[in-house]
């Protein structure tokens, strides 16, 4: 199609084996992706204006600052308002859902039950329901 573009998605992960992992996932399901080692790097990327994703998947537990740390910066600075967020963390407690969800995430995934070609099916599935909507969705 001639209006379909390709999305851009920035993943923020501390983990190099996971990062490269779901980058080369999405780069081979069409995706223009940015993948970013760690919240300062992501947090350059954004207040640049250097990077403007359509999707931000972000990991909650990293050094330095937390990707829901990351996120409330991103929110009170809009950083990223164009962005679909979804947090992609092994993080599966309901506290951490809740507190991703206050901070109006779209999508949360559980690493840890979730393979990563059903990842892509999900944040794929987020993004297209969350496009023009910012209502949050546990997964």
């Amino acid at each position: 199609m001639a209006d379909e573009k390709k999305l851009s998605i920035m993943i923020v992960d501390d983990d190099k084996f996971l990062l490269g992992m779901y980058a080369l996932k999405f780069q081979n399901n069409g995706y223009d992706v940015e993948a970013i080692n760690g919240s300062p790097d992501a947090l350059v990327r954004l207040r640049s204006g250097a990077a403007k994703p359509d999707i931000l998947v972000l990991d909650i537990i990293m050094p330095y600052m937390t990707g829901l740390e990351l996120l409330k910066i991103i929110k009170t600075e809009k950083l990223a308002e164009q962005s679909v967020v979804v947090m992609l963390t092994n993080q599966g407690q309901s506290s951490d859902i809740n507190a991703a969800q206050a901070l109006g995430v779209e999508g949360y995934i559980v690493k840890a039950s979730t393979i990563p070609s059903e990842v892509l099916v999900e944040v794929r599935k987020i993004y297209d329901e969350h496009r023009g909507s910012k209502v949050a969705k546990a997964v």
